[in-house]
């Protein structure tokens, strides 16, 4: 691809675009990059040269030509196998000038030209996906299927999902207009106007150590086709998805002309805090962060000069007043529960219950039975260690399993943590959900977020009591999703008015193949800005279009 030939890229990319645009619409399933790693789908020989691509960046030098000096390595990984893949290191000023010059010449691109070339990249990101779901599988620890669909394909999505939310933002004003105005007498008045879309300035994203392609790519892409530069700072345990993210971007942008330095990479030693340092320097206008709310919070307070988005830490509830299928109800939440070892912003982790009990489909149970059935549950789904890995993953880091043998004390344990044994990776360091039945009155402790695989269950008075501790939790802590179980239409009802009250995503008696920590580009929202857990939403208007502003001009036009 050369320069003269980067506008045909909207053109080459339309019908995806298209595709896009018109699921937004509809809100109906829609994806534009398959989900499953078949060799049917893609290749026979796809799974293997992904692997052969992430095993070359091992033990060597990460091939990203940028300015700045020296090396960096952090990253350890869950499975246990060495990884040592150095970066360059940059410090804030050389990747601030670098972004700030190359902003003129992508401003002035226009937003086809900059929706082609983003398109562009997610086409090449998705001839290497298999190479990003290793990167992913074995920085943050997710099993490969995970780290292939929600670190690939799904990732792929909801930054398509960005670029088309953006270009409908950027494209409801026409470039140019003529304004004509009547006179009573004598020629009307004429102007001839261009409104021009402007980038705020240098963007910032701040990747997260679980989700560092899912939780990135929106952002990225929304700041990126809007016309800013984008500084990408990796958390330190999880680089080698972002890094070949930039790298594939400062490839396409070169190719169509542009300076590839509108993408960087600003990797760093653990603790060296250059991302407060970029955050808050004047240059940067946007900022992207997902983690944990301390640091949010820190974000939103001191990064006075940009406007910042932010998903944190929240507490998600499940209130459980009646079901018609107690056993799907049990085998969905052991699933939810135990995805990724819970190591997931959407999963459930305080479950209320009241203590006289539920009625289901096959009578009344009371409050142990319900304990019991969803800790059994949990048990029956991680009992053989090979197939149990396939979905807890790895632990991404220590401070997990510290949480997890804090949270041992805090009450009555239904199901205890239990270590797995990875069949083909004997370091890997893979943990069961702890399952634990706490009082109502230890709000302090079930209504603070335990990142980790570790769920509890509170018996209440009765569901008025229920919601009343959900709308206490959220209001104070935040929350991503909510999960309701009940066949009263009444209960229902309340409980969607309350999460409309906190401002809180709401799933209904999930009992089949859907759950609660699953989000689907193009349809579900992800969070909803409207709660302590984040200030942004996957992906709004919003979320685009305070990444730009409308600048006009304006002259008296001579044509008839």
């Amino acid at each position: 691809m050369t320069q003269a030939t980067a506008p045909a890229l909207f053109d080459r990319h339309r019908d995806r675009l298209d595709g896009a645009r018109e699921a937004l619409r509809t809100r109906d399933y829609w994806s534009a990059f398959p989900e499953s790693p078949s060799p049917r789908v893609y290749g026979d020989t796809a799974a293997a040269g992904g692997e052969a691509a992430f095993r070359g960046y091992l033990d060597a030098d990460f091939p990203l030509d940028q300015p700045g000096a020296g090396r960096v390595v952090t990253e350890r990984s869950p499975y246990g196998i060495e990884l040592n893949v150095a970066y360059p290191h940059a410090d804030a000023e050389t990747l601030l000038r670098a972004a700030s010059d190359a902003l003129p010449r992508w401003r002035d691109a226009g937003p086809e030209e900059r929706v082609g070339v983003c398109l562009e990249i997610l086409d090449r990101l998705h001839k290497r996906i298999f190479e990003l779901a290793y990167a992913v599988q074995f920085t943050t620890g997710q099993a490969f299927v995970m780290a292939f669909q929600a670190g690939g394909a799904h990732a792929l999505d909801r930054a398509l999902e960005a670029i088309a939310v953006a270009y409908d933002a950027m494209t409801q004003i026409p470039g140019t207009a003529t304004w004509t105005k009547p006179a009573g007498k004598g020629d009307p008045l004429r102007m001839a106007k261009e409104f021009h879309i402007v980038p705020r300035g240098v963007a910032l994203v701040i990747g997260c150590n679980t989700f560092p392609t899912w939780n990135s790519w929106p952002g990225l892409f929304a700041s990126l086709v809007t016309g800013n530069p984008v500084i990408v700072k990796p958390h330190p345990g999880a680089v080698l998805p972002l890094a070949i993210t930039v790298a594939v971007a400062r490839e396409v942008l070169a190719e169509a002309g542009h300076s590839p330095d509108v993408v960087g990479l600003a990797a760093e030693e653990r603790g060296e805090g250059l991302a407060s340092v970029l955050a808050t320097d004047p240059r940067v206008r946007l900022v992207d962060y997902t983690g944990s709310t301390e640091y949010g919070d820190w974000l939103e307070s001191h990064a006075r000069q940009a406007t910042v988005f932010t998903e944190k830490a929240g507490v998600n509830t499940v209130l459980v007043d009646s079901t018609d299928d107690f056993a799907g109800m049990c085998r969905n939440l052991a699933f939810s529960l135990t995805l990724y070892s819970g190591q997931m912003c959407t999963a459930p982790q305080t479950i209320l219950v009241p203590a006289d009990g539920i009625d289901t489909g096959s009578g009344r149970l009371s409050f142990d039975e319900v304990s019991r059935g969803i800790a059994d549950a949990v048990a029956a789904l991680t009992a053989d260690d090979a197939r149990a890995v396939e979905l807890t993953g790895a632990i991404v880091n220590e401070a997990v399993l510290e949480r997890v043998n804090r949270a041992r004390s805090l009450g009555t344990v239904l199901l205890d943590s239990r270590e797995l044994r990875h069949p083909n990776f004997a370091d890997a360091v893979a943990r069961t959900p702890l399952v634990i039945m706490l009082d109502a009155d230890a709000a302090a402790a079930y209504g603070a977020e335990w990142f980790g695989p570790i769920a509890f269950i509170v018996p209440t008075a009765n569901t008025a009591h229920s919601i009343a501790i959900l709308r206490d939790i959220t209001n104070a802590r935040g929350a991503l999703t909510t999960l309701v179980y009940s066949t009263d239409n009444k209960v229902v009802d309340e409980v969607t008015r309350a999460a409309l009250d906190v401002g809180t995503h709401l799933s209904i008696n999930l009992t089949g193949g859907v759950f609660v920590n699953q989000s689907t580009a193009f349809s579900d929202f992800h969070a909803t800005g409207a709660n302590p857990a984040a200030n942004a939403s996957l992906t709004d208007c919003a979320f685009v279009a305070n990444r730009f502003r409308i600048v006009q001009s304006r002259s008296h036009s001579t044509r008839p």
